[in-house]
């Protein structure tokens, strides 16, 4: 018994150890490599290389929700309005032998009620470009304008203020923080009618805006000079002096600007004050108006130009001055302080309002100007707690101008930046 039980012992340490040989002689499987993401430092924080790739990625996105409150002018009007909007947007970077490439994604959703115009809810591709080396192509923020403007304030203020296009672009840089650029951008046009009555029908297109900058960038702050070019096409069939009947002559409307900022490092940290000046002439739509402006019971309407009773396209001009000033009071707490000032001046030459009868087109001039406050908390990065108020006022021109008419606003504030 105890020899037959040694037998089957070693006839089972046998086979285990032949199978455990013939084990050792088959093909070891491996493990897959794990590909972990890796952190990008080549362009700031929350940069990541894509795994597989050496293009860096950055996620962000933002949440506002605001509360407005609006003088209203009727019983019927809405003083109190609501905003929520939802941003998400995407930053992917690689470095070629050719310099940067980059595309940018960001997409917005707001949903306003009440006093905020209307009520609605708009989706919003607010930018979508390539760039490459120099040249940029997409929709953009206006090469008009200075981008780097540490401008803060929530309500409008006179000027260009970061307006999104679709723009073709190249610029050229030549080193020590100076930089030009050259693009062509869709148009900026303001509204065409007095009155109700149209003044000025527009053809279509045959060019787009011609804008130019050039820009300086340093330690201190950034400095930039702006042009701009827009066509002024008329659709008007109008009967010349003297017989002969046919479209007016187009015309080329223009805008220049001057804006930059400079750091007040000895006021506090993070302190700036800011500056945009712009002269516009048949392009009032460079100096950030609408169709029309309203303050209190008064609105006015802008044109960049009307078909005069000459037959001639005449434009009108204006100009703006907008500034402000940011204090931080604690690393958390912070101020802007900003103002705007603009008028617009149309010629003496008759304009027909309303049709059949004619008026002297200066009294429509107008001047506005603007003034407002906001404080901000920032308890932890990223996120903004505020409070703001504006106030605002018309003042109509010319021998029926009226008087003049103001209103006051207040926004309350909750933004989360990620």
């Amino acid at each position: 018994m105890k020899l037959a039980k040694s037998l089957f012992l070693g006839s089972v340490a046998g086979l285990a150890a032949v199978a455990g040989a013939q084990a050792a002689d088959l093909p070891a499987k491996k493990a897959a490599a794990v590909e972990y993401v890796r952190v990008c430092s080549t362009y700031g924080a929350g940069f990541f290389y894509i795994p597989g790739t050496e293009t860096c990625l950055r996620i962000g996105g933002r949440v506002r929700a605001e509360a407005l409150y609006l003088e209203p002018n009727t019983r019927a009007d809405d003083a109190i309005g609501f905003r929520a909007r939802g941003r998400i947007q995407l930053d992917a970077r690689t470095a070629t032998a050719y310099g940067l490439l980059r595309t940018f994604v960001r997409f917005e959703m707001t949903r306003n009620t009440g006093a905020y115009e209307f009520s609605s809810t708009s989706p919003n591709v607010d930018q979508a470009f390539v760039q490459f080396g120099g040249l940029t192509a997409g929709r953009t923020i206006s090469f008009f304008m200075n981008s780097d403007l540490p401008n803060e304030n929530w309500g409008t203020l006179r000027f260009y203020d970061a307006p999104t296009v679709n723009a073709f672009a190249y610029t050229f840089s030549f080193g020590n923080g100076f930089s030009a650029t050259l693009a062509i951008e869709e148009g900026s046009f303001t509204g065409n009618t007095f009155a109700g009555t149209t003044v000025f029908t527009e053809a279509g297109q045959t060019m787009p805006d011609v804008v130019g900058n050039l820009k300086y960038e340093g330690s201190w702050g950034s400095a930039q000079l702006g042009a701009a070019l827009h066509q002024l096409r008329s659709d008007n069939l109008v009967t010349f002096p003297g017989g002969g009947v046919d479209y007016p002559d187009t015309k080329l409307g223009w805008a220049v600007t001057g804006q930059g900022y400079v750091n007040l490092p000895a006021l506090g940290q993070g302190d700036a004050l800011w500056l945009a000046a712009t002269y516009a002439d048949g392009a009032l739509g460079y100096l950030g108006f609408d169709p029309n402006v309203t303050s209190g019971a008064t609105t006015r309407d802008v044109v960049d130009a009307y078909v005069g009773t000459n037959g001639d396209i005449n434009t009108g001009r204006g100009w703006s001055i907008a500034g402000g000033l940011n204090h931080y009071w604690t690393p958390t707490v912070r101020q802007s302080v900003f103002g705007s000032y603009a008028r617009v001046d149309y010629s003496n030459d008759l304009v027909g309002v309303p049709v059949g009868t004619f008026v002297n087109a200066s009294v429509f001039d107008f001047t506005e100007w603007r003034a407002g406050t906001n404080l901000i908390w920032s308890p932890v990065s990223g996120l903004d707690l505020g409070v703001e108020v504006l106030y605002s006022n018309i003042d109509p021109r010319g021998p029926t101008f009226g008087q003049d008419s103001d209103t006051w606003e207040g926004r309350l504030r909750v933004q989360r930046d990620f």
